[in-house]
């Protein structure tokens, strides 16, 4: 893992622990039904002393909808993994994007649902953004958008060469508190983002960063399932 001289907090076991201890059985054999996403839409009331967690998705919920099943990685899933998030205590914010979003524009949507948030007294602190894949690049742009060092990122399986050399090309800068998390088996997919966090260092927008190498061996798979491995330093 590269990190800056500030490493990430590490989070007491009590802190991290769910606060309904029951995890959503796997649904890898059978595809799930659709669920109610509607528990998941952006709060119609706004509690301030509350932790937002935004989760974007992958971009194959936008192709094949609700489920989802990829013919190597198994289902995507999703409903149990933002059941998992919720069992925290925190407000999970989460919506199924249409086919082909723009990913810019979409986050433009996330950028200002965020400010909503901070407009209405809650702290930066208390704001988290994770993305898988196409969903980590839409967590790229917003942190760029938004440009506040105080909010936190996590990207998870998207730093291929090509995706780096666009953000590079076009100067796409991280703010915030970044992590970033990949299996070492995600030889298409994933990838260290350590040239974007060494770019939006020097933009001086970064105030804090780390990367996790996984050992799981299912490469992008691992953002199919809610596994500890991923889920409990996100929520650290």
């Amino acid at each position: 893992a590269a990190s800056t001289e500030i490493p990430m907090p590490t989070a007491t076991l009590a802190s991290i622990r769910p606060t309904n201890s029951v995890v959503p059985a796997s649904t890898s054999e059978q595809p799930s039904p659709v669920f109610d996403l509607s528990k998941f839409s952006f709060p119609k009331s706004i509690d301030t002393t509350k932790h937002y967690l935004f989760y974007i998705h992958g971009r194959i919920i936008e192709e094949q909808g609700i489920p989802a099943v990829d013919p190597v990685f198994g289902e995507y899933e999703y409903q149990p993994i933002l059941e998992r998030f919720s069992s925290y205590g925190v407000v999970v914010i989460s919506e199924q994007r249409v086919k082909n979003t723009d990913p810019i524009e979409y986050a433009k949507r996330i950028q200002e649902q965020v400010t909503t948030l901070l407009n209405a007294g809650v702290p930066a602190t208390n704001i988290t953004v994770v993305g898988a894949s196409k969903g980590a690049f839409i967590a790229i742009y917003v942190s760029h958008f938004l440009e506040n060092q105080e909010i936190k990122f996590v990207i998870m399986g998207i730093c291929n060469s090509e995706i780096v050399a666009d953000l590079k090309q076009n100067r796409i800068f991280l703010y915030g508190k970044v992590l970033s998390i990949y299996d070492s088996a995600d030889y298409q997919y994933g990838g260290s983002c350590e040239e974007v966090f060494m770019l939006s260092e020097g933009n001086k927008g970064l105030s804090r960063y780390d990367e996790i190498v996984l050992n799981i061996g299912t490469g992008h798979g691992i953002l199919y399932k809610p596994l500890d491995e991923w889920i409990t330093p996100v929520i650290q």
